[in-house]
């Protein structure tokens, strides 16, 4: 049985996340404190009483989540769980990835996703970027809806989650005009999401080329287990994840892609590391009717049933 972990992106965030894990494992505060000392704030905290909108401040967003998944690797791993054959992130859970399999040491992934989402933020000036939800429609569609929605500005299909969900992103106006184009084509539903940045669309090209400067001196390595690029294959080397990091805040995250490419690869069991359960959600949709298991832990309840052979979350 090839087991292959997975690690949430922006979106999986919540005050009080990691709670019960955290009061049955010393190593989630410790994971975070190891993050706070980067950072030059208590994250734990944060995570645990927020305010909400500070959370979800895109620069503190992805620390918090990057801790979160690391930490959910670690207790898993202090546990003695199986080791995993392969490992894939969406977004800034390619990061985790990364971290986890051993490519990128944790602190200096910190510093990374905080500049990574600091870059995000200022790409663009707040109001002018949008993303949106388009549930219900083939991806043809949907790309053929922005291309007609366009008009001389940006709208880009940019996160094919699963069939039939895909988010698009760009200019504020141009969003909105493809959102009545994807509704009128059939879209079962077509609706703003709360996010002033466009990630992963052409916007980000100047945030990318930021990064670049900022992961120049990062120390990277291979991973030690394969690591799925997001609908790229695997990573293979130090320089390939660097150009990859650069090139996936401007470019689509495919994945749906990616987890196919990872079953194809001999994966039959899917577990999710991190807050929430969005990823093993959207594994579900990916391969319906596959024999493939999709998992979740984060919770002492959840890792204990993990360890269950063939029990889902």
């Amino acid at each position: 049985m090839a087991l292959a972990a997975v690690f949430p992106g922006q979106g999986s965030q919540s005050v009080g996340m990691l709670a019960a894990l955290a009061a049955d494992s010393p190593l989630v505060q410790a994971t975070f404190a190891e993050a706070s000392a980067v950072l030059g704030y208590d994250l734990w905290q944060l995570a645990q009483q927020g305010p909400v909108e500070l959370l979800n401040a895109t620069e503190r967003t992805q620390p918090a989540l990057l801790a979160a998944g690391v930490a959910v690797w670690r207790v898993w791993q202090s546990r003695g769980a199986h080791e995993p054959a392969m490992l894939a992130g969406h977004s800034l859970g390619e990061y985790t990835a990364l971290v986890c399999a051993e490519a990128l040491a944790f602190p200096d992934a910190v510093g990374v996703v905080q500049f990574r989402g600091r870059a995000m933020q200022e790409a663009m000036p707040p109001g002018q970027g949008a993303m949106a939800a388009i549930l219900g429609l083939d991806d043809s569609e949907v790309e053929a809806a922005c291309a007609e929605a366009a008009h001389g500005e940006v709208v880009e299909a940019v996160n094919y989650n699963s069939p039939g969900q895909l988010v698009i992103a760009g200019q504020v106006a141009a969003v909105a005009r493809a959102i009545e184009a994807a509704k009128a084509r059939g879209a079962k539903r077509a609706l703003l999401l709360p996010v002033s940045v466009p990630a992963h669309s052409s916007l980000l090209r100047p945030a990318g080329e930021r990064l670049r400067a900022r992961l120049a001196d990062v120390p990277l390595r291979a991973p030690r287990w394969p690591v799925y690029a997001l609908g790229l294959g695997r990573h293979d080397s130090a320089e390939a994840i660097r150009e990859q990091l650069v090139r996936q805040l401007s470019s689509p995250v495919r994945w749906t892609d990616t987890v196919r490419d990872m079953i194809a690869h001999g994966a039959t069991r899917i577990v999710e590391c991190g807050p929430g359960r969005v990823l093993t959600s959207l594994n579900r949709r990916i391969e319906r009717g596959r024999d493939v298991a999709m998992q979740a832990i984060d919770d002492p309840a959840s890792l204990a049933a993990f360890a269950e052979p063939g029990a889902a979350a």
